[in-house]
């Protein structure tokens, strides 16, 4: 590590951190560096390049269909070892001789722990048999049905008039009857004595009644125990990701089981539990919901609930626009505590990692409707991640969202974030294709890859079929592990932190999403890093020190942009303003939001004074904006969209890894940041290279850039090179 002058403050410091640490234990990972912001020297980082530790090495998501046994569990891993892949993602399948969660499933676990240990490998458990992740294989349904997923549903809707009595049974399930007056405020019936009993006053008076239920319903699940073998359907319910005790029984019929056959070698060879895609394909309820969100919003949600499970296209009221983005802070938050938290306290008490993707990351739209909000989904997870299917990321696309999960990592003072890639890409991938997809992630901070999806050789025939049977992949396994280790060491230097509002898409402004993704693709054409960052780690997460903003990565922001929004905290607002009144830079560009949030939507008033700020309200990222950016880490002779970077530093040194995404050879003079010595650290052989006419400038060095089309190159600058 670095040896650096210190005083005996900063050395007591440093005893009692050690100190602390120590007590924890490995809980907080002491045994885990790969899993922690590290701070290592170049010399250190280059002892570890031509053969990384396992930990980063990419994974095979390793799907165990038919009758797996354990000839085929050592083939296949004797196999993936073979072609440079030191890791796997296990996943259950169809029609297994073990079924899944049974005891002979946990003993072809054990066995499989036994033979990655003996080939100095790593696994990774998917916590569910097959997606989303909340089922535990169907015990739920068949178990604990009270503890399934709920929503709500009006079950009855009349008009009535003066003096009319509404006199009617009420089930266990009935929430309350709304009473909807035109002009006047609604009116709840509640349940009483098992009936739903009241008369309209006299006069001339007509109101409409929504009769709401709470039901048990899920979202659709893929199992592998479904009698109807790859059906995606209802059979095998989710449980009910707001409620703690729901969550904590899928913990104990998962985790705690995984636990008991192979938690010895947790942290070691079982590196963690991989989540996929959690998420609402319905409006999300819980038992206690009215109780909470009246104690945090103040107001009584009830006369709101009919709006938000209106038809498509009904037109919402200000005041129900309003409601239903509070009923989405609330049970996204419940989401975040209850499901996310749990199984990452779990995981970090237990020695290993929780990583997990959402649905829609390519769609922060749809995300914001299924999950309520990105970033609190991920602020818990070890290891945040994205997906990518389809051909969502393909050459001549603009596809920026991995950065949400690298910046999730970044906030939250997580050393990596990955990718799940390939799942049912079409056009399918050759070698060159499948390069460019995970480059392109690279690029923007993705520093686990993980590919999706290879059969277990059940069959006698090998799993590794398409790119993966190329006879280049041996090749590009090791060049992904070598570049995934050197991004995964030191610190991120992104110094924009670019503002996603979800609050503004709770309230139907689509255009923000559009607004923020422009902007984001303009700034990597200018090769101006940033990291995407929400309004609740602004406001909580980020600490202002002198003119930045720093997260719990160590790295700091100087400039705040702001796209086209129409809400924002106000402890967001404020945090800003104090930045920028101590010499940060806060850029609104477009529409600057009519609407400051303190506790409810449903209160919120009008713009706030942002005289404070810089406005480009062309909503384009100009010459003026970027002049008023912090300086870059990067600078080109002459324009080149093409070249994307990404820059981490290590304690005495500075590693940029480029990438050309274009078909046409790039040439350039670049400045960078950094001191002493540039080399070429080649990802493909495990070698390095020193950079002939390299020019040192006052903290800078200038060396001349040549990229082939579709190549990449890691570039270290440092002292002690």
């Amino acid at each position: 590590m670095c040896s650096l002058n210190q005083g005996m403050d900063d050395m007591k410091k440093h005893l009692i951190l050690l100190l602390a640490l120590l007590l924890a234990g490995t809980a907080l990972g002491l045994d885990r560096p790969w899993q922690n912001i590290s701070d290592p020297t170049a010399a250190e980082v280059a002892a570890n390049f031509k053969e990384p530790p396992p930990e980063y090495s990419m994974t095979f998501y390793w799907g165990w269909d038919g009758p797996v046994t354990q000839e085929v569990i050592a083939r296949d891993l004797a196999e993936y070892s073979s072609k440079n892949v030191k890791g796997v993602t296990l996943e259950a399948g169809y029609r297994m001789t073990a079924a899944y969660l049974s005891p002979e499933w946990f003993d072809l676990v054990k066995y499989t722990v036994e033979q990655a240990k003996q080939r100095d490998m790593r696994v990774w458990l998917v916590d569910e048999g097959k997606y989303p992740s909340g089922f535990a294989g169907g015990k739920f349904s068949q178990e604990r049905p009270d503890l399934t997923m709920q929503t709500f549903r009006v079950v009855d809707e009349f008009e009535i008039g003066n003096g009319v009595t509404i006199d009617r049974e009420a089930t266990e399930n009935t929430i309350c009857a709304v009473v909807a007056v035109l002009g006047a405020p609604d009116i709840i019936i509640e349940p009483r004595g098992g009936r739903l009993n009241w008369t309209a006053p006299k006069g001339k008076w007509t109101a409409r009644v929504y009769v709401i239920e709470q039901q048990h319903r899920t979202s659709a699940t893929r199992s592998v125990n479904n009698p109807n073998v790859g059906a995606k359907d209802g059979t095998h319910a989710l449980c009910d990701y707001l409620n703690p005790e729901a969550v904590a029984k899928f913990i104990e019929w998962t985790h705690e089981q995984y636990k008991a056959v192979v938690g010895d070698e947790f942290g070691r060879t079982v590196l963690g539990f991989r989540g996929d895609e959690p998420d609402y394909g319905i409006t999300p309820w819980t038992n206690d919901i009215i109780d909470e969100f009246q104690q945090r919003k103040g107001y009584d949600v009830r006369p709101y609930l009919p709006a938000f499970v209106a038809r498509r296209g009904t037109t919402l009221t200000e005041a129900q626009r309003r409601a239903r983005a509070d009923y989405w802070d609330v049970w996204s938050s419940r989401f975040e505590k209850s499901f996310f938290g749990q199984q990452a306290q779990w995981c970090a008490a237990n020695n290993v990692e929780y990583l997990v993707h959402l649905n829609h990351e390519d769609d922060m739209v749809g995300l914001s409707r299924s999950e309520g909000d990105f970033f609190r989904c991920m602020r818990p997870v070890q290891m945040p991640g994205v997906d990518a299917i389809w051909d969502q990321i393909w050459p001549g696309k603009v596809s920026d969202y991995p950065k949400f999960a690298s910046s999730a990592a970044h906030l939250f003072g997580r050393p990596r974030s990955f990718t799940e890639s390939f799942a049912a890409y079409k056009p399918a991938p050759n070698a060159e294709h499948a390069e460019w997809i995970l480059n392109h992630q690279l690029v923007r901070g993705i520093n686990m890859v993980e590919a999706m999806w290879i059969p277990a050789s059940t069959s006698g025939r090998s799993g590794m079929r398409g790119w993966l049977a190329d006879e280049r992949f041996p090749a590009i396994a090791k060049y992904l592990n070598r570049v995934c280790y050197v991004l995964s060491q030191g610190r991120p230097t992104a110094k924009i932190a670019l503002y996603q509002s979800t609050m503004s898409l709770w309230l139907g402004d689509n255009e923000t999403n559009a607004s923020m993704l422009a902007i984001a693709q303009q700034l990597l054409e200018h090769q101006r890093d940033f990291d995407f960052v929400d309004d609740r780690s602004i406001a909580s997460v980020l600490k202002r020190e002198g003119s930045e903003l720093k997260n719990l990565s160590g790295q700091g922001y100087g400039a705040v942009v702001v796209p086209s929004v129409t809400a924002m905290s106000k402890a967001a607002l404020d945090q800003m303003k104090a930045f920028a009144d101590a010499g940060g830079k806060v850029i609104f560009i477009g529409a600057e939001p009519s609407m400051v949030v303190d506790k409810t939507f449903l209160d919120a008033q009008g713009p706030s004074d942002l005289s404070w700020a810089t406005h480009e309200p062309s909503g384009k990222l100009t010459e003026a904006v970027l002049k008023g950016l912090p300086n870059p880490d990067v600078r080109f002779s002459q324009p080149c969209p093409a070249i994307k970077y990404c820059h981490r530093r290590w304690c005495d040194a500075d590693v940029y890894f480029f990438f050309n995404e274009s078909t046409e050879e790039q040439k350039r003079q670049v400045t960078l940041a950094g001191t002493g010595r540039a080399q070429v650290w080649n990802a493909f052989s495990g070698g390095t290279e020193a950079i002939a006419n390299a020019t040192a400038q006052a903290g800078r060095i200038e060396l001349p850039l040549v990229l082939k089309p579709y190549e990449t190159k890691l570039v270290v600058i440092g002292e002690t090179l």
